[in-house]
């Protein structure tokens, strides 16, 4: 039987309700309107009356499925059925990837193509379209008459196949955060199951016991990263995969934090690890940690023009004070560094709220919609990306103007920071009483003191009590933002009047505190950099990069900057080798990086005599590089200072002097920036 999609939405409503429904809750759970729902539902009457069930109507009360267990397990069994399902030609080819994936045998066309309802030419088609895909993870896809269709690859790279699979089309944290039940549609179940989501929640519970046993803490994304790609093995492993063949070497350094996770997860299978995995295990450590020793979240300094370029296009057509907002800048350049990415290998992006950005934000739509083709001139740039750099710019507006609040707030949103501060800005309309404090993960909101906020607002499931957050919209809808008005006035009015003001002074006292020790601590940490600022000369060298880059660390050591100068020589290469750190269309290089063994944060200029050539990407001319290095826990201020003086190799007049001027002179010129950095932040403190 033929099910529609709208119909099997309603059944599974229905399957899940232990109350009546009415028609107003069944349209408002799956976004259309009461009368279409009241159509639907004869199409619906038609499917229970097959297998001997019926919908149970009650006058002011609303309907419920009538019949046996039996009967209603069948009807369970019937909407959850992929093949009936309709699948968009995309989708159809991601859930045919994850077929293959989960078959240890090959598999006949016909048999796909009766899992799909569609012809046999139409899934041939759909392999020709995925072979090249395949083939960039060094798999092969086998496609012989007789014999089927079959994905073979080494163990890793069918992994690293299943990570790209989940990235095209979930939200990390639609993975991690907690559900009662499993996603509606069938790709993202089966995507749930490759991702191996009914394991994550033991897995983390390893890593946290891991950060205990002395674990490196890592950010947010490389330990979100780390989960998922642990989960992903450890399911593998648990339906019977072939392992990994080959040991190769989890690195002397990450080899005791591998053996240990290895050995827990071999506590949840009742099985060893293989020598190759716990080497496998060292590799995801290493990568981990590797991503998260940059000082400078964006140290692609092409991309950083090019979101200033957008900025100050944007900015001029608006007469907005954009150039104030180092969030919008910070933001953007996250949010792009992945999406061009995307685009330039042509994924399709979904922006389910481009339709309200277009309606609620037309002027500022068009307006960015200008920019953005004039600034990405070798890309395409579709409207739903287009949709989220509007959900950025819409709420710097926002930021920038003063607003009134009392009541503290942090929000949690799974679709990144364009999301979040859409969700920002409607609050701001609708409960100015509302003061946002923070914007943060799904990991950050678990960690964060109770003592930091009010209220968790969140527009996905937390691993929280469902009395500690309240879940919302990105686009805030009236009955939720009522909701909200609500909670806040009841769920933390249960204080008396008088101890709810004295708690909101003190609230205000307490952020109007926390704001002057981060201008303190930003106002150390330019002078401490400032003060220890000096151009190094290199004289008479005639070693390569890795020989004046040991040199240089030698003498940062010998200034009691660090602790270990071929360590960190060492992992400035390994930055190097993963993507060129020349300044385009200059000599000048930044080089960077954090460790443990370094001890304070540093800035010096080393000047060559002997310029080299640097191979990494195309060949380049090195004559200068600035060093910056950093501890490996690094204060917020402190980070922020030394992004800023990344954003100042943008300027050609920083580059001459880094090329030729004299130390006062660079000195003084990143002071005077710095001190323009500072009063902002001063006037947006104000302003909060």
């Amino acid at each position: 039987m033929r099910i529609s999609s709208r119909s099997r939405r309603i059944l599974e409503l229905l399957l899940r309700s232990d109350q009546d429904l009415t028609a107003a809750q069944i349209a408002a759970e799956i976004q259309v309107s009461s009368r279409t729902v009241h159509r639907e539902l004869a199409a619906v009457e038609e499917i229970l009356r097959a297998e001997g069930a019926e919908l149970l109507k009650k006058s002011g009360s609303g309907i419920r499925l009538k019949g046996d267990e039996a009967k209603l397990k069948r009807i369970a069994a019937l909407v959850s059925v992929p093949e009936d399902f309709e699948f968009s030609p995309e989708e159809r080819q991601i859930y045919l990837l994850c077929l293959l994936l989960e078959s240890a045998e090959p598999v006949k066309l016909f048999t796909l193509a009766h899992e799909f309802k569609v012809t046999i030419p139409t899934v041939a088609h759909d392999l020709d379209e995925l072979d090249g895909w395949i083939s960039k993870y060094g798999a092969l896809l086998i496609r012989r008459r007789g014999y089927g269709v079959e994905l073979t690859g080494e163990e890793e790279q069918l992994r690293e196949m299943i990570r790209q699979l989940i990235t095209l089309r979930l939200d990390d944290t639609e993975l991690i955060a907690s559900r009662v039940e499993p996603p509606l549609h069938p790709l993202d179940r089966r995507l749930f199951t490759l991702a191996g989501q009914s394991e994550m929640a033991a897995v983390e519970r390893i890593l946290w016991g891991w950060e205990e046993h002395g674990g490196s803490r890592l950010s947010e994304d490389s330990y979100t990263e780390l989960l998922i790609r642990l989960s992903i093995a450890l399911r593998r492993i648990r339906a019977g995969y072939s392992g990994l063949q080959q040991g190769g070497n989890a690195t002397t350094h990450f080899e005791a934090d591998a053996v240990y996770l290895a050995d827990r997860l071999a506590e949840l299978t009742g099985q060893d690890m293989t020598p190759a995995e716990t080497a496998y295990i060292g590799r995801l450590l290493r990568s981990a940690q590797t991503n998260d020793l940059s000082v400078l979240p964006a140290d692609d300094l092409a991309l950083t023009e090019t979101v200033r370029s957008l900025i100050d296009r944007v900015q001029s057509a608006m007469g907005a004070d954009y150039d104030k907002d180092r969030s919008l800048r910070d933001g953007l350049f996250l949010h792009l560094k992945d999406a061009l990415q995307r685009l330039k290998e042509g994924t399709n992006i979904r922006n389910p709220l481009l339709d309200q950005i277009k309606k609620d934000y037309a002027s500022l739509y068009r307006i960015v919609r200008k920019a953005a083709d004039q600034v990405f001139s070798d890309v395409v740039v579709p409207d739903e990306e287009i949709g989220f750099l509007v959900m950025h710019f819409g709420a710097s507006l926002e930021r920038l103007k003063q607003l009134r609040h009392n009541v503290r707030a942090i929000l949690v949103c799974s679709s990144g920071i364009g999301s979040s501060k859409l969700l920002q800005i409607r609050l701001q309309k609708e409960l100015p009483e509302i003061q946002i404090v923070d914007r943060v993960s799904w990991y950050e909101a678990t960690r964060t003191g109770k003592d930091k906020y009010d209220l968790i607002i969140s527009t996905v499931d937390l691993p929280l009590n469902s009395e500690q957050y309240m879940k919302v919209t990105p686009l805030l809808t009236q009955a939720e933002a009522d909701r909200l008005r609500t909670f806040v006035q009841t769920g933390l009015g249960h204080r008396s009047e008088g101890g709810l003001v004295k708690e909101e002074k003190a609230g205000a006292e307490a952020t109007t505190f926390e704001q002057l020790v981060s201008l303190q601590t930003t106002l150390d940490e330019m002078v401490s950099l400032i003060k220890r600022f000096e151009v190094v000369r290199v004289k008479g060298q005639s070693g390569d990069l890795p020989v004046i880059l040991q040199e240089a660390c030698m003498h940062e050591e010998a200034k009691g900057v660090l602790a270990d100068a071929g360590l960190v020589a060492q992992r400035l290469m390994q930055r190097e080798q993963s993507g060129s750190q020349m300044i385009p269309g200059t000599s000048v290089a930044l080089f960077h990086t954090r460790g443990e063994e370094i001890m304070r944060p540093s800035l010096s200029l080393y000047r060559l005599e002997k310029p080299l050539t640097v191979e990494a990407g195309s060949p380049s001319r090195l004559s200068h590089f600035l060093l910056m290095l950093a501890p490996r826990t690094l204060s917020k201020e402190a980070l922020e200072v030394l992004s800023e003086i990344s954003a100042m190799l943008l300027d050609t007049f920083m580059i001459d002097l880094l090329e030729a001027g004299e130390e006062a002179d660079i000195r003084d010129y990143i002071t005077v920036h710095l001190r323009m950095f500072f009063n902002i932040k001063a006037e947006a403190s104000d302003v909060q």
